[in-house]
Formats: C-alpha cells, structure tokens, sequence
C-alpha cells in the first residue's frame, strides 16, 4: 500500500458520470490514436487503469491491455464492461506492483503519477515501468504542469473550474510540493453541493526526466497535448514518452 488514497464505493460508482465529457469518443479518439501507434503491435500495461475510460477502447482497438488499479471498487466498475480474460487486471499500487510479462507500452494518464504522495514513491513508479518495458518499449505520462504562475503573493488557491454544477480549485504547500484538489459538485436538483477533496504531490516536468534517467529511461518525445501540439512554456500541461534503450 502506497500512500496513495484510496477511491472508494461511492466514488467508483459515480466516477464514469462525472468524467462523460472526457469519456466520449471524440474526446478519447487523440489518446487512443496516440498509444495505439505506440503500442504497435505489442501489449500494453495500464497504471492506475480506473474504471478503464481508456483501457477499456484501447483493448476494443485491439491492443491487448492489462491493468495494474489500487482500488478494488473502481476496478469493479471496470469489470462489468469487460472480462478478465480479454482485459486482466492486478489489484495493487503502480509503485510496486509487478504483473507477468513484458510490454511494448506502459502507460499513466490523467494526471494520476500526483496520487503518489511522495517521490520516492514516484521514484519506483518509473522505476516499475522500466521493469515491465520490453527493450524499444515507451513509458507515457499524461500530466498537468503546475500552475503556480497563477498564484500572486499571498494567496494559496487557483480555480480550475468554475461552472454551473462544479466548482474546483487546488490549494498548494509550496514547501511540500504538495496540492489539494477541492470540489463542489451539485447533486442531484435540489441545489445541494456534495463537497469533496483529494492530495496529490506535483511534479515539473525536469523532475520527471531525471526519475526516467534514475530509472533507466531516456526521453524521447514531450507534446503538449494528444494531438501533437508542441510544448511551450504557456502549456498547461504535457504528454511525455520516454523509451527502454534496447
């Protein structure tokens, strides 16, 4: 067990609701066509595979997909869209976790490295892609770059998103690389806000290129965007490939 936390019943149950918009398939249609391509004709190792929004139309794309999932609610979810048998999953953290066989792609999207609380932690998760990755083979990282441009003097809040039935924004320990997500989503239509909150640990993305060197792996692509849109400085976030020397 990392120190990761871990997603409950509740939270599984209504996760794919809450994630629709990014669930369609114009929305997925850049990411699968970018792992795909990266997977070619070998397996690929989903971290943190959820309720398998992207697991799940990776497989029906036909990349075998095998998932590693700490929560055992979320992996439930899962399994009523698909078999084990056409897509394994592995109950256990992404840090450690280790799952038979070598793959062509190993994957973590969605901003979900920040779970692992510490570095260290963050540290083994590239560590245990490299230790899955055939020689050739690609470790994805999908990630938000820290908004601390955002953060004036004093303040300790930035607002992701500010509509009508959600409201977020992440508080930041700068001592302690640390955020904390906060949300207020209305539930159901009696105008109630069901609030709730989770920690991740930030990561830039230098950082992440030196746990790939410690790791074994070198970088080899960072994109803002599934779609290929270079990486600047004004990018809110990244996609980064980094490759097991052969």
């Amino acid at each position: 067990m990392t120190s990761s936390e871990l997603w409950g019943r509740a939270t599984a149950e209504r996760y794919d609701a809450e994630e629709a918009a990014s669930s369609s398939a114009a929305a997925l249609r850049p990411t699968l066509d970018f792992l795909a391509e990266l997977a070619g004709q070998g397996r690929a190792l989903e971290f943190a595979i959820g309720t398998g929004r992207v697991g799940v139309p990776l497989r029906e794309r036909g990349v075998p997909v095998v998932g590693i999932e700490l929560s055992e609610h979320m992996a439930a979810v899962l399994r009523r869209k698909v078999d084990e048998d056409t897509l394994p999953v592995v109950i256990g953290d992404m840090a450690t976790t280790v799952v038979p066989g070598r793959f062509a792609l190993v994957y973590l999207v969605y901003n979900t490295i920040t779970n692992l609380l510490t570095q260290d932690e963050q540290v083994e998760c590239f560590r245990n892609a490299a230790r899955h990755l055939e020689p050739g083979g690609r470790f994805v990282i999908e990630l938000g770059v820290p908004p601390l441009r955002f953060l004036p003097p004093g303040q300790v809040a930035v607002p992701f998103d500010v509509s009508e039935a959600h409201l977020g924004f992440d508080t930041f320990d700068l001592v302690e690389q640390m955020l904390v997500s906060h949300h207020l989503t209305r539930d159901g239509e009696d105008g109630r806000y069901r609030r709730g909150s989770s920690r991740h640990r930030y990561a830039w993305p230098a950082e992440l290129d030196l746990m790939a060197r410690i790791a074994g792996l070198v970088p080899e692509r960072r994109v803002a965007d599934w779609d290929g849109t270079p990486f600047g400085q004004d990018s809110p976030k990244h996609v980064s490939v980094w490759r097991k020397p052969a």
